[in-house]
């Protein structure tokens, strides 16, 4: 009886093992694949950067404006004045009762987007 519960202990033992180093394995494979995606969100994070550091240098209003006045003859882009803006009074809303249809609206697809 000794005997078998010692070869049940060894066999247990043995079991164990292996799905401790099958964990083991699985765990250092998952740490790798977490690694390499930290990765690569640090290169779309500084390619982001980059990226919006060019938008800005390409929207700076003097380069803008010396292209608007190169390629004045095919865009016919003038630049802006003050008169060229209107009142907030001058913009027309909408009814009371449309208002209200859209805050209804926005109440039930705020209902739908929640989990």
């Amino acid at each position: 009886m000794r005997t078998i519960m010692f070869i049940v202990t060894v066999i247990g033992v043995i079991a164990v093992s292996v799905w401790a180093y099958q964990e083991n394995y699985r765990t250092q494979g998952m740490i790798s694949e977490t690694e390499k995606l930290e990765r690569q969100i640090g290169d779309a994070q500084a390619r982001l950067a980059i990226l919006r550091a060019e938008w800005a240098y390409l929207n700076r209003p003097d380069r803008l404006r010396d292209l608007a006045e190169i390629n004045y003859d095919d865009l016919q882009l003038l630049p802006l004045r003050p008169d060229q803006f209107g009142i907030v009074e001058q913009v027309g809303y909408p009814e009371d009762d449309v208002i209200e249809d859209i805050e209804n609206a926005t109440e039930v697809f705020a209902e739908e987007v929640r989990p």
